[in-house]
């Protein structure tokens, strides 16, 4: 069976860094567990770190992180749909809006469950997926500051997620202003100006972000310490807290090239024979425990850098081994880096262990 390791040393010393980051800078935070699909084992390691608030944009994972501490502030970070608001009051604390209606019914439910619900308005500022439209917001702003039982926490925007906007210093600078455009209108104070995710990391290094904007969210940075502006590793940061571990379960040398009636595959693909294709090349290949079903292979890197993959069906991924300084035998674990999204599959796979290294 494939399993997904968690190492506890690495994450704690990313989850080090990043505080030590926010706090120089009087930052708050809270770490994003989306990517952790709800698993125990894994959001009892975030808790144990000390984090005190956790994000996610599945009702059912907050559910989980309140039952393993009620203590932790827990923030959903999507708009809520019209079936989940009875949920959404109870067990999220905080939640991002960009609907008046939607707002008017957390007020109602609120009422109903005797809580106060805190809200982030998010403004759109480019990206193009979820926020209110900057020359409505003093009007959507005006007509829910006196809803009962909704706390406006604060206003953020969210960049970088669908159209790949990156949170420059002039977004960040107009998310402040923003903000000064409420306080001066309503005469009152917004706590929370939320600034982004893990995207806007080398901003914060740079010390580029206005200070009105103290709030942001971050989930990639602390499992992959990755630059997203560059796509390296921030130095200082581990980009391998999680690794993939598959087992060999057939290794033999066969063509490079199929032979036969040509047609599509299982998984919808085709092959294309080359006109220069050389019929009797051959390698040695070696088969996996793992499919389509819990990874994408584009997501996926060979620690041994003399692998390489060659494809994947539902339930099987073939790598040549040819190359390869190693002499694998039947029942070897082959092991993998994994980006972000490849990490998604994987933990939101019932069939891929989990485990803490």
């Amino acid at each position: 069976m494939a399993f997904i390791k968690l190492y506890r040393k690495k994450l704690e010393e990313n989850y080090t860094f990043l505080n030590n980051i926010f706090e120089s800078r009087n930052i708050e935070w809270g770490v994003v567990t989306k990517l952790l699909c709800g698993n125990k084992i894994y959001l009892k390691e975030i808790i144990a770190l000390g984090v005190r608030e956790m994000h996610d944009s599945r009702i059912s994972n907050l559910k989980k992180i309140k039952a393993l501490d009620p203590t932790i502030q827990t923030v959903y970070i999507k708009p809520p749909a019209k079936r989940s608001i009875e949920n959404i009051v109870q067990y999220a604390d905080v939640s991002f809006n960009t609907e008046i209606d939607t707002i008017k019914m957390l007020s109602k439910e609120a009422q109903k469950q005797n809580k106060i619900h805190k809200i982030i308005i998010m403004i759109e500022m480019g990206d193009l997926r979820e926020g209110v439209m900057g020359e409505e917001l003093v009007e959507f702003y005006g007509s829910i500051l006196s809803l009962p039982n909704i706390e406006i926490r604060g206003i953020g925007t969210n960049l970088n997620c669908l159209s790949g906007i990156m949170p420059t210093q002039d977004k960040l600078i107009q998310l402040s202003l923003y903000k000064q455009l409420i306080e001066a209108k309503f005469n009152i104070e917004i706590p929370w100006v939320s600034g982004g995710t893990s995207v806007a990391i080398p901003l914060i290094l740079k010390n580029a972000r206005p200070m009105a904007v103290n709030h942001f969210r971050i989930g990639e940075a602390l499992f992959f310490g990755k630059d997203l502006f560059t796509g390296e590793t921030i130095k200082g940061m581990h980009n391998d807290v999680f690794k993939l571990y598959s087992e060999i379960i057939e290794i033999t040398e066969k063509p490079d090239t199929p032979t036969g009636e040509l047609g599509e595959s299982g998984v919808g693909n085709t092959y294309v024979m080359e006109d220069d294709a050389d019929l009797g090349v051959t390698s040695l290949r070696a088969i996996l425990d793992i499919g389509l079903l819990d990874m994408q292979p584009q997501y996926i890197e060979a620690e041994d850098p003399d692998i390489t993959i060659v494809d994947a069906s539902s339930d099987m991924l073939v790598i040549d081994i040819s190359n390869s300084k190693k002499k694998y035998k039947i029942g070897d674990l082959v092991s993998f880096k994994i980006q972000y999204m490849g990490a998604l599959y994987l933990l939101n796979s019932d069939y891929i262990e989990k485990t803490i290294g």
